[in-house]
Parts: C-alpha cells; structure tokens; sequence
C-alpha cells in the first residue's frame, strides 16, 4: 500500500460486526480464564495484554501503523517524545557507555544528553554533522554504542546526511537512531537509508492539532546486534527468566527489550485516549503534509525577499545550505518550519512577534495553527547576547511554524508585523 493508503488502514482491521474506527479501550487490566494463562503471558508479552503500563489494544493498533509507516518491524509509544528518546539511548546504553550526536539536535534533547545522561554515567560526544567522515571518526570511543541524528533539526533546521552517518555507524558496528519528527514517514523513511531505530515526538506533525504529548520508538528489525557490543541483548536477561532477545524476538529485539525492561520499570506508556487522537491525527498526515510543505516554501520565499530579514534557514530554498541533502531525503518538501533571524535583534524580534495577530506565541511547533516562538526570550531567556552567540542562537532569530490557514493569510499578518517594527 501508498502511504496515504496505510495512514487510514494500518494497525487497525475490523472483523465482522466491529467498530469501524479505532476503538478506544479504557481499561488498564485484561482477564485471563486461568493462573497458567497469566504465567504464560509474562513469560511472553508478545503473546497478549498484562497490564495497560505495557500495552493497551488502542496504542497497539497506533503502533502498527507507526512501524508500517515507517517501514519497521515493530514500535513502542511513550508518554512523550523526550521519553522515546530516552528509552531509545538507555535501551542499549549503561553507566561507563558513550554515544555520538550532532550538534545539530532539538534543545531540550541536548539538554538530556548533556546533563541527565551524564548523571546517569553515559557519555554523549558531540559531532557537526557536516565534519567529514575522519572527524566524525575520531569521536569513537571503544564504549560507543550508537549515533543519534535529526532527520530536520530543531530550530536550526539543517538536514543530517542519513545515509552517510548510518554507513559511519555500521563501519564501527553500532546502530544509527534518526528523530524523524518534522519529517515524518510521509517526507522521509530513515530506515530506507540505512537508520536502525527511527524516534518521533508524536505531539508535532503527527498529532497535528495540539492535543496530546506522545513519542514512539521504531525498531527496523535490520541490526545485527551480535557483534559482540551489546551483551544485553545477546545474553540471558536476569530480570526476565533469562530471556535473550536476539534468540527469542529475532524479528525485532531492540523494541521488545525495551518493553520489557524499560517499559516495565518506567511506565511511560500513553493513555488509551492519547493513542485514540493520535490515531486521528495520522489518518490525514499525507493530506496535512502536503500543504504545510507548499505553505512553508512560500512564506519562505517571501522573507527571503524582504529587506528586514537578515537570514532564512529554510532547506526547501534552493539558497538554503541543505537544499541539496533535501533533494535527497526530503523530494516531497521540507515541512512547515521556517526559522529566520530578524535585523535589529532580540528587542525588534519580539516587537515583531507581539504584533502578529493570526500567529500564536507558544511553546509548541507542527501545529494545524501557525505558531512563533522567540528561543532568545522563551527557551533560553536566561543568556545573555553574547551567550546566545555561544549557542548558536542569534538574538533576532524567530522559530516560525507555518500552519494550514490560507497563506495570503500568513503572510498578510507577517507583513503587518514587520510594518510594526
């Protein structure tokens, strides 16, 4: 099936006489005829419901659809992205361990790597995803364990060359994890260039409409995980009968370890009713995607053009230093992000923002709503210029999240802004 096809009918198949939509089951517990039946079932997940902080029939069918999305043996959602990204690096990463990640990722992921995963132990070595590949090389240490990367990053909206950073990866025989958040599986499919384990921040474009905080972890099911770099998944499980992963779920062991283990002690799993809007959300992707991407290129192009703009960093622009890569793993469009810096800096940019009327100032991005946000008096208010500049932040750079109304619109609203200022 196209995708726009298996955004309506993946995961989810009624037999006779059902429901035709996803049912939303609000239950937390599942009923067995039998002690023997609940043992067998802890001895195997896989094999029904135990309890709804592992599994629930609703997030289920969302999982399904997620995987076939994009194109993995099996997913797990999470509470939230942050949580997605978390259990994806404590899945095969312990205290001692290290792992590579670009620069160029999502703030508050570099806040978990940076600080909270250090705590824990585990090292995070950052690497420019446009250093070349001895550079990169040079960053491996013998206890690294994987390499993390954005498909479009978070506000800097540069491109990560997938399949040159999987290649890297698979050279020193670890995987490649890839957050596929603004791209989603409808503009690219990491795993189809080579990423072992695709992340999503399922609150953003896959949700749509700003109603629920989810995340989801995909498993592609192609990692050789034998190498002999991570016992955990080639040697008996202690916490679960001894169980070994790669053995007993060959079809897709990251996933199912990081269910029962992680899963199991963190329940971070979402709510039914979270899963059911999700699923919303996802049955009109293709559609939504399409006309964020149009959207965005045109608002694109006009404060390319316009002379109190001092920068755009919009990879669907042919100017852009990643229109290249986009070609490549982006041929459908670039999403519906743009972020640009304003001449005059951080006191014009907010006098800009606070005289928009149709976009909204919030904290949220790949909303059906077109949404700003200012990082230099919101997420990172407390540095100064001089220490935004360390950043990479300039003062007057706007993170500009272009959404679904009619573009004349959009941009009627950003001309009456910047008359403002």
């Amino acid at each position: 099936m196209k995708i726009e096809t298996q955004c309506l009918h993946e995961g989810y198949t009624p037999k006779n006489g059902e429901p035709r939509v996803v049912p939303i089951v609000q239950s937390t517990t599942y009923v067995y005829d039998s002690s023997r039946e609940i043992a067998e079932v802890f001895d195997d997940p896989t094999k029904s419901l135990i309890y709804s902080r592992f599994e629930n029939p609703t997030t289920d069918a969302v999982e399904k659809k997620i995987a076939a999305l994009e194109g993995g043996a099996a997913a797990m959602c999470t509470s939230s992205g942050q949580a997605a990204t978390l259990c994806s690096i404590l899945n095969i990463c312990q205290a001692g361990d290290s792992f590579i990640a670009s620069t160029s990722i999502y703030g508050g992921t570099i806040n978990l790597f940076s600080i909270t995963m250090k705590r824990l132990g585990i090292e995070c070595i950052y690497a420019d995803p446009d250093a070349t590949d001895d550079e990169i090389q040079a960053a491996f240490k013998d206890n690294t364990k994987l390499v993390f990367g954005e498909t479009i990053a978070n506000p800097a909206l540069t491109v990560f060359d997938i399949e040159r950073f999987a290649n890297i990866a698979h050279k020193n025989g670890v995987p490649l994890i890839v957050d596929n958040t603004f791209a989603t599986p409808y503009l690219c499919r990491p795993i189809e260039w080579g990423a072992d384990i695709v992340i999503h921040s399922t609150s953003k474009y896959m949700d749509g409409h700003a109603v629920q905080v989810g995340g989801v972890i995909v498993d592609s099911g192609k990692f050789d995980w034998t190498g002999g770099k991570f016992p955990c998944m080639t040697e008996p499980d202690e916490s679960y009968h001894g169980t070994i992963y790669t053995e007993k779920y060959s079809f897709a062991p990251y996933i199912v370890k990081a269910r029962m283990q992680l899963m199991r002690d963190f329940g971070c799993y979402p709510a039914a009713n979270s899963s059911f809007l999700l699923n919303l959300g996802l049955e009109t992707l293709p559609v939504r995607m399409k006309q964020y991407c149009e959207n965005a290129l045109t608002v694109a192009k006009f404060l390319e053009s316009n002379d109190k703009v001092e920068s755009v960093a919009y990879p669907g622009l042919e100017s852009d230093k990643y229109h290249k890569l986009a070609e490549k793993y982006l041929p459908l469009g670039t999403a519906g992000v743009i972020s640009f810096v304003i001449k005059g800096g951080r006191d014009t940019a907010a006098k800009f923002m606070d005289s928009l009327k149709l976009a909204s100032n919030e904290v949220h991005v790949a909303d059906i709503r077109t949404c700003i946000l200012h990082p230099a008096s919101a997420t990172h208010r407390q540095l100064s210029d001089e220490q935004l500049v360390a950043a990479g932040i300039n003062g007057g750079m706007i993170r500009l999240s272009v959404g679904l109304e009619n573009v004349e619109d959009i941009i009627d609203d950003l001309k009456q802004g910047f008359a403002a200022i």
